[in-house]
């Protein structure tokens, strides 16, 4: 399940030690698993720390508790140490933190979020800009709404079909349209304004 190499229980191993508390452990979660902002949390906890639920893990001279609802995105996780002439340094590796992409077999709605929410956003993100999905019509039409610096901007038009419409036909099957549904008269804080552009 979770690999963490004998480098790294002797760094825990050291630095629990040094602490001399009396069943101290390190517990590891994951931090909103399943998006694009997803991360590992790695801290010392001593047992009355535990929720009880944890999934323990025996390493030489001490226990590694993983967060039950962070198991499925920590599997396959590697925990590592590295020494370096400028000192040392933790890598923690989880493949499947940020979720697994929907397979073809699921809903069309949920294909789409999951390519908004892993790919469209991220790079809107870069202009303080966002998009939502309002709906996935039975004809496979996808309607967007537009916030942050995208709603009133003057280059939504080419953002949605020259972005994010070119990347939901090339990764979602089934996707025959995309529309926008905002109304940009109402933007507040534009990347680009309309008079602009």
């Amino acid at each position: 399940m979770i690999d963490i190499s004998d480098a790294a229980q002797a760094h825990f191993r050291k630095l629990i030690e040094r602490e001399a508390l009396p069943g101290l452990g390190v517990r590891l979660s994951a931090y909103q698993p399943g998006t694009v902002k997803a991360d590992v949390r790695l801290e010392f906890a001593e047992p009355a720390d535990l929720a009880g639920d944890e999934w323990a893990i025996d390493c030489a001279g001490f226990t590694l508790w993983v967060d039950a609802a962070s198991v499925p995105f920590l599997d396959g996780a590697r925990i590592d140490y590295e020494q370096k002439p400028t000192g040392g340094q933790l890598q923690i590796r989880a493949p499947k933190i940020k979720g697994e992409a929907p397979p073809e077999s699921a809903s069309l709605v949920e294909r789409v979020r999951w390519v908004i929410e892993h790919e469209v956003n991220p790079q809107l993100a870069m202009h303080r800009g966002m998009v939502a999905l309002q709906e996935v019509t039975a004809e496979g039409v996808v309607v967007l709404r537009f916030g942050g610096g995208c709603h009133g901007c003057g280059m939504v038009d080419m953002t949605l079909k020259n972005g994010i419409e070119k990347t939901l036909f090339a990764k979602v099957p089934g996707v025959t349209a995309v529309r926008d549904a905002t109304d940009h008269d109402t933007g507040e804080a534009p990347y680009v304004p309309r008079s602009v552009a």
